[in-house]
């Protein structure tokens, strides 16, 4: 995919901020738009269908957090990038980051070279998505890929992304124990520096939400799927 190519959705209630990061972005051939809060930017983005979102997590109307958790909901922008850009660095402030729906969390502030190097590791993540059609269908429920929903008992149980592309790389690698570092480089990529707990708790909000006890924990190592 070519920088021409590509939309970028810059969102962050600074205009210093959006012109400073809107200039850089679009010197190496990005197509950039802007908004100031988060119900400008959901207009945009259900508009323009955007590659990547870069979003501030302090903003009037409506905040990041939010805005990341809508954006989710929009079948169509089901493989767009988003990423936030915050002053907060915070292993909580990450995991509530990644809980909402995001794929990167990237610290304020930071020169613009930075910044293009991860929306490059970002898109090409976006390139290496797979073909997200089709279910899986296991003992206890079924994973639909196409909607990025778990069935159980005839119900829907929606997932975060993360929560949901976790639970998804679990179940590929069945009966097999995979590694921390593994997870990490599967499900939030090379590129991407997260806290330590992430994993913990996206692993805890999983088996609450779906009430199974089919991830075991491998001590010192990390975890594995295993229906029994």
């Amino acid at each position: 995919m070519d920088n021409s190519e590509v939309t970028i959705l810059l969102v962050d209630d600074e205009p210093d901020i959006l012109e400073f990061l809107g200039y850089n972005l679009s010197k190496e051939g990005y197509k950039v738009i802007t908004a100031k809060n988060g119900q400008k930017a959901l207009k945009l983005a259900r508009e323009f269908n955007p590659q990547v979102v870069i979003l501030d997590v302090m903003m009037p109307v409506m905040d990041g957090m939010e805005t990341c958790a809508e954006i989710r909901k929009i079948p169509e922008l089901a493989g767009t990038m988003i990423a936030f850009l915050t002053a907060r660095g915070e292993d909580y402030s990450q995991i509530a980051g990644f809980s909402a729906g995001a794929d990167d969390y990237i610290t304020k502030p930071i020169k613009p070279k930075l910044l293009i190097s991860r929306i490059q590791a970002l898109l090409r993540r976006y390139k290496e998505t797979p073909d997200n059609s089709g279910i899986i269908r296991l003992k206890g429920f079924t994973i639909d890929k196409d909607r990025y929903v778990v069935v159980m008992d005839g119900s829907e149980i929606t997932l975060v992304r993360k929560e949901f592309e976790l639970l998804q790389f679990l179940v590929s690698n069945e009966n097999k124990v995979v590694t921390r570092d593994e997870i990490f480089a599967n499900v939030w990529g090379e590129d991407v520096v997260v806290g330590d707990r992430t994993i913990d708790v996206h692993i805890r909000r999983i088996r609450e939400k779906l009430n199974i006890d089919s991830i075991r924990t491998v001590k010192g190592i990390g975890y594995m799927f295993d229906e029994g």
